[in-house]
C-alpha cells in the first residue's frame, strides 16, 4: 500500500503554482474526474472506508446532494482545465435538529497532497458558505494523517473524539 502521509514517500514535483489553480462550483461534467480522484483513495489508502471503486453512474446520487446555494456546496480546484481536487459540505445527520451542522469532504489528486491545495479549497469553501445558516462544521479523517490533521487545525477544527477500530480495510 502506498502511504500518503509524507511528501518523501511520494514521487511528485516540489512546487505547485497555486496561483494557476482556479476554484469554482462543481458541475456534472466534473463527475468523472471527481470519481477518479476519489477512487484513488478507495483503492490505495485507508482514508475512505469504501472498499470498492465507484462507477461514475454510482456517484450521481452523491453529486446531486450539492447545490450552488445553501449549506451543501461542492467546489473544485482546476488547473489547465483539469480538476485537481474538490471540497464540499454535506448533511451531518438526517434529524432536523442537526440541520445547521454540516460535514466536510475534501480530496486532492495525489500529486497535490501537501502542496497547499487543501488550504486553498477550504478557504474558498468556507468563504462561499459564510452567509449560510450554519452553526457547526465537522470533519472526520482516518489517523495517522498528519497532512489532514494540519489542514483541519489550520481552520480551527478541534479534536472532539476518536473512533477506535470501527472500520476494516486492507486486512486490518
Amino acid at each position: 500500500m502506498q502511504s500518503l502521509n509524507t511528501r518523501d514517500e511520494m514521487n511528485e514535483p516540489e512546487a505547485v503554482d497555486l496561483l494557476a489553480i482556479q476554484t469554482r462550483a462543481a458541475n456534472s461534467d466534473d463527475l468523472p474526474r471527481l470519481t477518479e480522484i476519489y477512487n484513488y483513495y478507495v483503492v490505495h489508502t485507508p482514508i475512505t472506508f469504501d472498499v470498492e471503486p465507484w462507477a461514475v453512474e454510482q456517484r450521481i446520487s452523491w453529486f446531486e446532494q450539492f447545490d450552488r446555494t445553501g449549506r451543501y456546496r461542492l467546489l473544485v480546484a482546476e488547473q489547465d482545465s483539469l480538476v485537481v481536487g474538490y471540497a464540499g459540505t454535506t448533511r451531518f445527520r438526517p434529524k432536523a435538529a442537526y440541520d445547521t451542522s454540516v460535514e466536510t469532504t475534501i480530496y486532492c489528486a495525489p500529486e497535490f497532497i501537501g502542496k497547499g491545495l487543501g488550504t486553498q479549497l477550504y478557504a474558498a469553501l468556507f468563504a462561499t458558505l459564510s452567509g449560510e445558516n450554519i452553526h457547526r462544521v465537522v470533519a472526520g479523517y482516518v489517523p495517522p494523517n498528519p497532512i489532514s490533521a494540519a489542514l483541519h487545525a489550520r481552520f480551527g477544527f478541534k479534536a472532539v473524539g476518536v473512533f477506535s477500530e470501527n472500520g476494516y480495510k486492507f486486512d486490518r
